[in-house]
């Protein structure tokens, strides 16, 4: 099994990239909103390390935000939390599809958590600047000081890009992303 990591900024696309390659992946983003909903436990644990914060179950989005934008410390406080869980939610993926040809790690901080293994592929997907921004007002509940704080906890771009083997250009159109994987794919087949 070859595992391929997705890298790239805040709102470049790298989830929809992630799910264009055919293969199985696993989204972190989606893991960690699923343990907010379900599982009791890690609100317990943001519980006692946010008391001023986190007071309602599923863990409230809201809560969390308050959280972050209050102090920089609280957003490693909920990382620390949260991170354990997914990394032994990404060992199940990996056992569970240990047959399957390639497996994607869609994980934002796949380098800066030290998740990934040496054999892995890594493709950053670099989109324009003011696409990233264009794409990032659209979201609900969009504020520029919350993505900042997320953007300080990974690594520079420019570290992430010179440890990818390759880099995929999204311009936001299907066309362009499979071209680049049908591309990224032939080589790393070969």
């Amino acid at each position: 099994m070859i595992r391929i990591g997705i890298l790239g900024d805040i709102g470049s696309g790298k989830s929809y990239v992630a799910n264009s390659f055919g293969y199985p992946v696993f989204n972190a983003d989606e893991e960690v909103t699923k343990l907010y909903k379900n599982n009791r436990k890690i609100y317990n644990k943001l519980k006692k390390a946010l008391p001023k914060y986190i007071h309602s179950f599923p863990v409230n989005k809201i809560e969390l935000t308050k959280a972050i934008l209050a102090k920089k410390i609280n957003l490693k406080k909920i990382v620390k939390i949260v991170h354990i869980e997914i990394r032994k939610k990404m060992n199940i993926f990996i056992k569970k599809n240990k047959n399957k040809k390639f497996v994607i790690l869609d994980i934002p901080l796949l380098l800066e958590n030290k998740i990934y293994k040496k054999n892995d592929i890594l493709v950053f997907v670099w989109s324009k600047k003011q696409d990233i921004q264009k794409r990032l007002i659209k979201r609900p509940h969009y504020n520029n000081l919350l993505i900042n704080r997320f953007r300080n906890l990974q690594l520079s771009l420019a570290v992430k890009r010179r440890k990818s083997h390759f880099i995929l250009r999204n311009n936001f159109t299907k066309k362009t992303i499979n071209q680049g994987i049908n591309n990224i794919l032939k080589i790393i087949i070969k």
